[in-house]
């Protein structure tokens, strides 16, 4: 299992939309959060299991809410770069490889 470690603007869309969806209702929140951790323990287990979004960018989409979690494999960790709205302008979140 490799570690997961967030981009900090990454991190920032993650806590952005907790509390989005934890101002409609708090166990929505509640809900969002842990269906990201889930898709992050997944990744984080078996990365290579989800597809290829953009090379070298890899993307595990939630079953439950309109995000995916977009990360990169590295030799030691898994390195996500976006928790992405589905509606979002796609590539946005390449400035964050560099």
């Amino acid at each position: 299992m490799k570690h997961a470690v967030f981009h900090p603007e990454a991190s920032q869309e993650y806590l952005e939309a907790i509390e989005y969806h934890a101002a409609i209702r708090v166990e929505l929140g509640e809900r969002f959060d842990s269906e990201i951790q889930r898709l992050v323990g997944e990744l984080s287990r078996d990365p290579q299991r989800f597809f290829r979004f953009h090379s070298p960018a890899q993307c595990a989409l939630s079953r439950d809410f309109p995000y995916s979690v977009v990360y990169l494999e590295q030799p030691d960790r898994v390195w996500i770069v976006a928790v992405m709205r589905a509606e979002r302008r796609p590539g946005y979140w390449k400035k964050r490889l560099g």
